[in-house]
């Protein structure tokens, strides 16, 4: 009897523990996973956790641009950031971080804003019809983060497809070339030559 009362608390005790067993692997295997994950969002700058409310986007933009990204408003010309920047590197939007301008394709258009010939990639960006202030317009926002960046006109250079976005600065944040591997954008370093890395380290950028 006690042989048998003893084998069956054994085998209760096997029965017990291998669910703990599992249940402390699964635990293991999801805090190595969180590890990874949270890894990969320090590393890659374009991953990063939109605000949820409009408090906390409040918190992370000046009035200004608050006022351009939110409600559609327009910075004066000639007098923003990035309209006569000309060093290397790329314009991320400044809520979610994603790269959406490459300074390859920025070039001056008289206009006194930031233009450029095309996006990094059409699926960053979405076009929609604006007829605000009397006039038909092709207004510009950022996929990811439904902000609006600025207008696209068909007055930009033929040679290089007839566009221009024109976008606002108080949209974007510049992330210079000698930086981008840094900040996690290293995947667009392709998109640079020789040329833009000799102009980056003879002439620092500045902010």
């Amino acid at each position: 009897m006690k042989v048998t009362t003893l084998v069956f608390f054994l085998g209760f005790l096997c029965a017990y523990a291998e669910p703990k067993k599992e249940q402390k692997k699964t635990k293991d295997i999801n805090i190595v996973k969180n590890i990874v994950e949270n890894s990969k969002a320090k590393k890659d700058g374009e991953i990063c956790e939109l605000p949820k409310s409009d408090a906390e986007l409040r918190k992370l933009l000046s009035p200004e641009q608050y006022r351009i990204m939110k409600e559609n408003g327009t910075e004066r010309p000639f007098d923003n950031k990035y309209w006569n920047n000309k060093h290397p590197g790329i314009y991320v939007d400044l809520i979610s971080n994603e790269a959406l301008f490459s300074s390859k394709d920025k070039f001056d258009s008289g206009s006194g804003w930031p233009s450029f010939t095309k996006p990094i990639k059409d699926q960053r960006v979405v076009e929609k019809n604006d007829l605000s202030h009397g006039m038909a317009r092709t207004e510009v926002r950022s996929k990811k983060a439904d902000a609006h960046l600025g207008h696209v006109f068909d007055d930009g250079p033929a040679d290089a497809g007839g566009l221009r976005y024109c976008i606002n600065s108080a949209a974007l944040k510049f992330i210079p070339l000698e930086k981008m591997e840094d900040l996690g954008y290293e995947k667009f370093l392709d998109l640079f030559d020789k040329a833009d890395w000799d102009k980056a380290k003879k002439e620092p950028y500045k902010n």
